[in-house]
């Protein structure tokens, strides 16, 4: 796992490739290299490619890079699981190797594949590969969008580097801020991975490459869909075996040098990663989560570390705790700058100081259950959903007095808050609507009418825009399954747009490396052959991941209650961020720059502070949103 920069026909493109990389050398402590070359001989101007490394597999110098070999210069950020299968088939074929880095496996795989390669890769990753020979210059990124990569097309020139902060920060007074990714992360708390926060720079796709040729033009292709795998896999008629895909997903995750560990929050799918990775890796360690009791209290969570204890014991593991009691307001802006876009979801605070913690101890590489809930539906709004088809069918004289008396209760007291409440209200804000816009509403943070009043009415056309390109991705596919379309549309924007991110960006600014076996090719194309019918059954969710990890569970594991991988957000915002909440709505640059009305932002406290409403988390986002602003006024990205 590494960091990854550089610049072709760009002026200057060297110097700028040195301090782009140096941004980046959180993601790799452990060393650093740049390679040079004047593109096509011609004069037309020079490539350079910058990396910085996190020693995983082949710690040596025959693992170091920007990779030279045969006339291709490969600066890579990842981790190939099928390296060992790829290196047998080249060696088979004639290749020698002289390490045993899968940077060098990849190298050999462009060799004598060029991009036919790239459908025969299996893990994540985002490189550049430079070839001498054509003067072209390749950027690629991973079937699933599990690694990041952000570039600049320029007057025939490209600058890219592996986090927005770099780009933003080198070239910020030329990148002016994206209104319409804002106005996406308002409605979704993060910003969708088909935009960018700044005009001017670009996501490179899941599953596409980008050629940059020496006469300036730009070609862009597509080696992998996730909505044709989708799509294929509803026309799949036999048995899956998930349970045998999901271990053999995690044992090649396993594929490493240096020790690695897990995350167990006592949840399904963390456990069912750690006892699969303990019985490969005897006494694993492992990295769980609590919070101050007071907290806890307060939120109603769910005591998710008894379920973990009883995990470790059972499967030999190493069990560390961590109690999570945040200094919050030195570490928002701390994360907002890391996150490098607006992102209101506090996990990024977990996954930060877990690896900080796992980092200290000595340990590079963690995995992750990420991913199994939108591949399995194990989201409650997935089961909202399928009710809320049957909730139409109730006759409105019923669903009148109903609605009417949950919308008077309260969703929090003095002391606790009320989460029945929460889910009731929740609920009926969307179980009327038609079926894309009811889940939008499901997990969104606004309406569109809300949205509006929150605005500008300047951004009344953006909000319509932003609206409707989530209709057009909900709707592009044509599937039967109504749980499936659910989990394509979560695949394809919540799962690398919010979770992949926040997890890449704050583990990442901890030095550590986070793998995610549900989040791989082969595992997605299990679950979409898999029918919704057995992800949903009756009224649990999961249910067919769950009969996988019945196979190797306890079922007061696999059937406990859902938990939770979030933070008492209620708590904070009525006690740690109360005065910072009332600083940013009444006089925040988002307010005073008119992007954000006062009143709304007003109104929004008081009906959370009278609990009336639970807008704990619109307040959070809205403070991310606050910060990132000030850091891309005064300087693009600045720390």
């Amino acid at each position: 796992m590494c960091g990854i920069a550089g610049t072709y026909l760009w002026p200057d493109g060297g110097p700028l490739t040195d301090r782009l990389t140096k941004t980046l050398a959180h993601r790799g402590p452990d060393g650093s290299g740049r390679y040079d070359h004047v593109v096509g001989g011609t004069g037309a101007g020079e490539v350079h490619l910058g990396h910085r490394r996190l020693s995983i597999v082949d710690l040596t110098e025959t693992g170091a890079q920007p990779m030279v070999l045969d006339g291709l210069a490969l600066s890579y950020n990842g981790e190939l699981y099928n390296a060992p299968e790829l290196r047998a088939e080249l060696t088979a074929a004639g290749v020698r190797f002289r390490g045993t880095s899968d940077t060098e496996v990849l190298l050999q795989a462009w060799r004598r594949w060029g991009t036919d390669c790239l459908p025969k890769l299996r893990g994540m990753f985002a490189f550049a590969m430079f070839e001498e020979g054509t003067g072209e210059l390749f950027l690629v990124r991973d079937q699933l969008g599990i690694k990041p990569l952000f570039f600049v097309h320029r007057a025939g020139g490209v600058a890219f580097a592996s986090e927005l902060k770099a780009l933003a920060g080198e070239l910020g007074g030329s990148l002016p801020i994206d209104n319409a990714a804002l106005v996406a992360s308002l409605l979704y708390y993060w910003v969708p991975d088909s935009r960018c926060a700044y005009e001017g720079a670009e996501k490179l796709q899941p599953g596409t490459w980008l050629r940059c040729r020496p006469d300036g033009r730009v070609d862009r292709g597509r080696f992998w869909s996730l909505r044709e795998v989708a799509e294929e896999g509803a026309a799949f008629e036999g048995e899956v075996d998930l349970h045998e895909v999901i271990a053999e997903s995690t044992a090649k995750h396993l594929l490493s040098d240096v020790p690695v560990a897990t995350f167990l929050s006592g949840g399904l799918d963390s456990s069912y990663l750690t006892a699969l990775a303990a019985r490969s890796q005897p006494g694993i360690s492992a990295y769980t989560i609590g919070f101050r009791a007071e907290d806890a209290k307060f939120e109603a969570m769910p005591d998710d570390l008894k379920y973990a204890r009883i995990v470790a014991k059972q499967f030999g593991v190493d069990l560390h705790e961590i109690e999570i009691a945040p200094q919050v307001l030195d570490l928002l802006p701390k994360m907002t700058y890391h996150l490098d876009e607006p992102i209101g979801d506090p996990a990024a605070i977990n996954s930060f100081l877990i690896c900080s913690a796992a980092r200290d101890a000595g340990v590079k590489v963690m995995l992750s259950g990420m991913g199994a809930d939108e591949l399995f539906a194990g989201y409650r709004k997935h089961l909202a959903n399928l009710i809320a088809l049957r909730y139409h069918k109730v006759p409105g004289a019923v669903r009148r007095p109903v609605e009417s008396l949950v919308d008077r209760l309260p969703v929090a007291s003095a002391k606790r808050g009320y989460r029945s409440v929460r889910f009731a209200k929740r609920f009926l804000s969307f179980a009327g609507l038609p079926e894309e816009t009811a889940f939008r509403r499901s997990y969104t943070m606004y309406d569109q009418a809300e949205l509006l009043g929150l605005l500008n009415p300047d951004l009344a056309p953006t909000v319509d825009d932003v609206l409707t390109e989530h209709a057009d991705t909900y709707n592009d596919q044509s599937l039967d399954d109504f749980v499936n379309r659910m989990c394509l549309a979560d695949s394809r924007m919540f799962l690398p747009g919010l979770n992949l991110t926040y997890t890449d960006r704050s583990t990442m600014a901890a030095s550590t490396e986070v793998r995610t076996p549900f989040v791989d090719v082969e595992v997605v194309r299990a679950a979409f052959r898999t029918p919704g019918n057995k992800k949903i059954v009756g009224r649990a969710g999961k249910v067919a991941l769950k009969n996988a990890a019945l196979n190797i569970l306890p079922s007061e594991i696999v059937h406990r209650p859902k938990g939770l991988f979030s933070a008492p957000l209620r708590a904070w915002m009525s006690r740690d961020l109360a005065p910072l909440v009332r600083e940013v709505v009444n006089e925040g640059v988002l307010v005073e720059s008119g992007f954000l009305q006062r009143e709304a932002l007003q109104r929004m406290v008081a009906e959370d502070a009278a609990g009336q409403q639970d807008r704990s988390k619109h307040l959070w986002h809205i403070l991310t949103l606050e910060y990132w602003y000030r850091n891309a006024m005064s300087g693009a990205g600045a720390k």
